[in-house]
């Protein structure tokens, strides 16, 4: 295997890797390193998310840079604040013996003022995000016209956060006679356009198969009730005592709803979502980096560009629509040679999904049982154990045996070691005795309900033979599958508006436009209330009563009962990472006017 001095790297750059500890090159930095250095060409990289691919383009820029000329000769463009300040922090301390190399980091959500006079000192190297190096442009304050080197770092990611136009717009500001590199860990067919548009017979170096996810990653999963899979994500967590983990959620008020209830049960989590301010989301990263926080619960964009290399688990409490969005989240662990765990908890009717993902990684899944109770118990108690036979002792501790041994005389050893074990364990004991199974057999058939707490189904098996108890009501919600809402959605909405977790919640249909619910009867009018409230309910979410005749079918609609044959939605709608975004509302004149 090739090691870095055989690379062809200056001699300052191999006394920064060495500074490094950095040994030998890793599999993507061994093929693009030589070929740059060699022969500066146009470069295609399709690697994983931390394989090394900052050195890979890195090193070589570096290389060729002259460090004389106080002009920018390097672009470097990336999807988000957090990786653009990552890339900034490796490449000076790449830089750290080549004297009078600069390195700007231009990034949204920090002082303008001070990014355009890091400008105006002419670095060598620019790290930017597409939106705010085009105020820059717009500005007048950055000068692209001696550009050699343009990479863009994530271009998948970059693309598919919508910032096509903004790429665009600056390479058009750059040399057409320039070195242009290409990192992605996946290649959609937006990334083979730039490809197409602004390079030239590129090189492609391919660091495991294309579209796939890391070798390194174990894919598995575990199908439980919709209802349940709080309670699978707990007991994960449980039986994990070490677990570092993101845990991805479809939409924003679904992930600070997990993350409150995560808090509330006492385990180290925090949120991440596109509704926190730049400072909230600057201190949640900051407090998982150092791993303050065990669990992160986050949207796939906001946690684009967040770098963790010891991540033990990606949880998927949803699985996304895309496969490519699984690559993306599943390539966050199992990093610079770890391995990793990708879980993703899902109900009977996601199951073609991992089939689905399966066919684009080339992989196959695991299935997992959700672990018992007294599994979780036993783990624990080895886990505690384990910490108290490695304990680091501190000699002070001395002193103060003499008067631990006479309080304790009177215990024999057996009777210390069951108290010490209690004392730390029995809460665990408490929640998880009589704890039920959660798995749900995935080779049965006929279709099972989102949550079959309150009814049965017919011996046949079929939906529409569902029998539902009488203390459920039917209700109709007017959003349903175009809506992008899944069980947990709904059930989130339910519990969101109502300011009550306590409400019982049984089957759920969910149909293109709309979707029927099973509530407990007694819970019905405080529903109804909560949703006329304008306040509580800010979406204009309806919900009502549904007929018999509805109830009959369990899917039926009449043309009648609510209007018409397609229940008015409200109409601000979002993307899929986001559908519940509250909706600007009319004002309150053009509402009297209505009512007149």
């Amino acid at each position: 295997m090739l090691n870095f001095q055989q690379l062809g790297l200056s001699s300052p750059l191999l006394q920064a890797v060495e500074a490094l500890g950095f040994k030998e090159p890793m599999p993507v930095q061994a093929e693009v390193i030589p070929t740059l250095i060699d022969k500066p060409t146009d470069l295609v990289g399709l690697a994983q998310t931390g394989t090394g691919k900052t050195a890979a383009f890195g090193l070589p820029v570096l290389h060729h840079l002259n460090a004389q000329l106080k002009k920018t000769q390097a672009l470097v463009l990336c999807p988000t604040r957090e990786l653009c300040l990552q890339i900034s922090r490796d490449l000076r301390s790449y830089a750290a013996f080549i004297p009078g190399i600069k390195i700007a980091a231009i990034y949204g959500g920090a002082s303008i003022e001070t990014q355009i006079r890091q400008l105006s000192e002419g670095p060598q190297i620019i790290v930017a995000t597409p939106g705010r190096l085009n105020d820059m442009i717009r500005r007048k304050k950055v000068d692209l016209s001696q550009v050699e080197w343009a990479v863009l770092d994530e271009a998948d990611e970059m693309l598919d956060m919508g910032f096509q136009e903004d790429v665009d717009t600056i390479l058009e500001c750059t040399p057409e006679q320039k070195h242009t590199l290409l990192f992605s860990a996946t290649m959609p067919d937006e990334v083979e356009r730039i490809l197409a548009r602004y390079m030239t017979d590129p090189v492609i170096k391919t660091v495991g198969k294309r579209n796939t996810g890391t070798a390194n990653v174990k894919h598995i999963y575990y199908m439980v009730q919709a209802r349940d899979r709080y309670a699978a994500l707990k007991r994960i967590a449980d039986f994990n005592p070490r677990i570092y983990a993101i845990i991805f959620c479809r939409t924003r008020v679904e992930t600070q709803e997990i993350a409150d209830s995560l808090i509330r049960d006492g385990y180290n989590a925090d949120a991440l979502h596109g509704d926190l301010s730049q400072a909230a989301r600057d201190n949640v990263m900051s407090r998982f980096r150092n791993k303050t926080l065990q669990m992160l619960v986050a949207t796939d964009v906001a946690a684009r560009g967040l770098d963790v290399n010891d991540l033990t688990h990606v949880i998927n409490y949803n699985l996304p629509d895309d496969s490519e969005v699984y690559i993306h989240r599943s390539g966050r662990t199992g990093r610079a040679d770890k391995t990793g765990t990708c879980i993703s908890i899902i109900n009977l009717k996601e199951k073609f999904k991992i089939k689905q993902i399966e066919k684009k990684i080339g992989r196959e899944f695991g299935k997992a049982k959700v672990p018992t109770g007294v599994q979780v118990c036993e783990k624990q108690l080895f886990q505690h154990v384990d910490r108290m036979e490695h304990v680091e002792i501190d000699e002070e501790i001395e002193s103060f045996l003499p008067v631990i041994y006479r309080k304790l005389e009177w215990m024999n050893r057996e009777e210390i070691i069951k108290r010490f074990v209690s004392l730390e364990f029995n809460r665990f004991l408490e929640y998880y005795r009589d704890a039920r199974d959660l798995n749900v057999d995935d080779t049965s058939s006929g279709r099972i309900a989102a949550d079959t707490t309150s009814g049965r189904r017919s011996k046949n098996g079929q939906g529409r033979e569902y029998e539902r108890a009488e203390s459920l009501t039917r209700m109709f919600l007017s959003v349903g599958r175009k809506d992008k809402v899944l069980p947990p959605q709904i059930i989130g909405l339910i519990n969101e508006v109502t300011r009550s977790r306590e409400i019982r919640i049984g089957r759920i249909d969910i149909m293109d436009n709309y979707s029927f619910v099973d509530v407990d009867s007694k819970a019905v009018g405080k529903i109804l209330k909560a949703f006329a409230n304008e306040h509580a309910n800010p979406r204009g979410v309806r919900i009502e009563i549904a007929s018999e005749r509805e109830n009959e079918g369990g899917s039926g609609y009449r043309k009648g009962k609510y209007g018409s044959s397609r229940p008015r939605r409200y109409e601000d709608r979002q993307p899929k990472d986001d559908i519940w975004r509250k909706p600007e509302r009319k004002s309150s004149g053009s509402r009297k006017k209505k009512g007149k």
